[in-house]
């Protein structure tokens, strides 16, 4: 199986993307109500000054996407929903982007990566103890974390290179984002995440720092701020074949 990652700006292309966000984050998951999107599409305000990028499979079906906004004018949605702890007024709004909407297919998902992803069960169970919106926190929909059904693909455990075969979908999306980010000259990235997450990037030499307390933001989550530049050279240091993946063809 081998994934090919592009930019999308294609209406009908970006419609599948957003078909495919309704299914995990509506259908799957709850974090969004169904009837706020009535023709199947999730999308919001942040859309238009997004780079939105797709991950397809061998036929050629989206089955993963993520997506950079851009110095939005009403500011970034980390910015919105979460309380910030670090004073970033002097890092320039131009350099900033923030990481967002991350979502995999549940064909290429297996229960064991859901909980990095999208959080572990028993944080979706206590989901609802926010519910002040001048607050940024508001109260997630209906919780739907007791479906799940095996991935199509056969995942291993162990190695390094096991590791990087489970989350291949979630990695070839972050190199298509620091492509985009590199050629922008971005110099910091925004993203709000699971503890899960920031654990498996973590992994790979992908750091961020942690910028407030947790929120209910499509289920607990916590802002973060990751450094370009450290990164590449925490990356570079700890794992440099990653390094020279990454940077390839930049």
């Amino acid at each position: 199986m081998s994934f090919i990652v592009s930019a999308v700006s294609d209406e009908k292309e970006l419609a599948e993307i957003y078909r495919l966000r309704y299914k995990v984050y509506c259908l799957e998951w709850g974090f969004e109500k169904p009837e706020k999107h009535p023709n199947g599409l999730e999308t919001d305000e942040y859309d238009r000054y997004s780079v939105h990028f797709a991950v397809r499979d061998d036929s050629q079906k989206i089955v993963g996407s993520v997506r950079l906004i851009l110095n939005p004018p009403e500011g970034f949605p980390l910015e919105r929903y979460c309380h910030i702890d670090m004073d970033t007024g002097k890092i320039p709004r131009e350099n900033i982007a923030e990481i967002s909407r991350l979502v995999i297919s549940r064909d290429y998902r297996k229960r064991s990566e859901d909980k990095y992803i999208y959080g572990p069960d028993e944080e979706r169970r206590t989901i609802g103890s926010f519910e002040t919106y001048n607050r940024g926190y508001y109260r997630r929909t209906e919780d739907r974390f007791r479906h799940r059904q095996p991935g199509a693909l056969r995942l291993k455990n162990g190695t390094q290179n096991d590791r990087r075969s489970r989350h291949e979908l979630v990695t070839c999306l972050y190199k298509a984002v620091y492509h985009e980010s590199k050629r922008r000259q971005l110099t910091h990235w925004y993203a709000v995440m699971t503890k899960g997450l920031v654990i498996m990037l973590k992994k790979f030499g992908i750091k961020f720092q942690a910028l407030g307390d947790p929120v209910d933001f499509h289920g607990i989550r916590t802002p973060y701020i990751g450094e370009i530049r450290k990164i590449e050279e925490e990356v570079m240091k700890e794992h440099p074949e990653i390094y020279e993946e990454f940077t390839k063809n930049l």
